[in-house]
């Protein structure tokens, strides 16, 4: 097993030595617009330390090694570089990759899950996390961006867990992301949307983005109703244009406290005004 090399820290160091000794000859702008160029070219370097570039250090470890390497920065504190993380995305999600998903260590496994990504083979790992009760919600929400990326092949174990009643809301916006259309996907959003409450404006998004036109009918009946407030008939219309409908009766929502305060949220600043102080 290779030794834990710190190479931001190495690299970190030289780029201060690079910008004290040009002090006052680029702007901030400058600076930031050069260090990422820098920062590649360091991936080059060879490091007699490493014995090797940053890059090559890591495209000589195995793929177990290499996932292995990853936890061991993150248990013994020395922090992971990108050169590691971008080997890790060109091997393509290895095995040793996936079995991080099961991590309790909440910096190891949201590192994991940007680096499994979309890819299917880390999915059964996603919904284990997503059924513990105690999960990390950044870690949640990481897990269902992930999903929603392949949704398709998600499909399944997503229905399986809203009719069970795990993370509704999450597992209906991941149906709503499928783009293979299906009758139990359809039933179920447009379901969830007619069984609403409070989540309506949410709902009609979902159904905008499964994107199936057989929603209309339901919109459109929901949108005329006279006890929806200003919220909601803007998520509604949205969801109605989206799939290629339109509404076109002139409502009156002058009373309506959300429309009240998107009023007085959007009037011009008086810079002229003069202060009562």
């Amino acid at each position: 097993m290779k030794k834990l090399i710190d190479f931001d820290g190495m690299f970190d160091e030289k780029l201060a030595e690079l910008m004290q000794s040009n002090a006052g000859k680029y702007t901030e702008k400058q600076w930031e617009a050069t260090i990422p160029k820098l920062y590649s070219k360091f991936g080059d370097t060879f490091i007699p330390r490493a014995g090797n570039t940053p890059k090559g250090y890591y495209a000589e470890m195995g793929d177990e090694e290499l996932c292995e390497t990853l936890a061991r920065h993150v248990e013994e504190g020395v922090p992971v570089s990108d050169f590691l993380c971008r080997e890790l995305e060109r091997r393509g999600c290895p095995d040793g990759l996936v079995a991080l998903l099961a991590s309790e260590n909440v910096e190891l496994l949201t590192l994991a899950v940007n680096l499994v990504g979309a890819n299917p083979k880390g999915f059964s790992k996603y919904f284990d996390i997503l059924e513990k009760k105690d999960a990390d919600e950044n870690v949640v929400e990481a897990v269902c961006e992930q999903l929603k990326g392949g949704a398709d092949a998600a499909k399944e174990r997503a229905l399986a867990l809203y009719r069970k009643g795990v993370r509704p809301e999450e597992m209906l916006e991941i149906l709503s992301r499928c783009k293979e259309r299906d009758d139990a996907v359809y039933e179920v959003l447009i379901r969830a949307f007619k069984e609403s409450g409070e989540e309506m404006p949410m709902r009609a998004s979902y159904l905008a983005a499964y994107g199936d036109a057989r929603a209309l009918d339901t919109l459109l009946e929901t949108i005329d109703r006279e006890d929806i407030n200003f919220l909601e008939y803007q998520e509604l219309r949205y969801a109605i244009e989206a799939l290629g409908g339109e509404y076109n009766r002139v409502r009156d929502f002058s009373d309506d406290p959300y429309f009240l305060e998107v009023m007085e949220q959007s009037k011009p600043i008086d810079i002229n005004k003069k202060s009562d102080a």
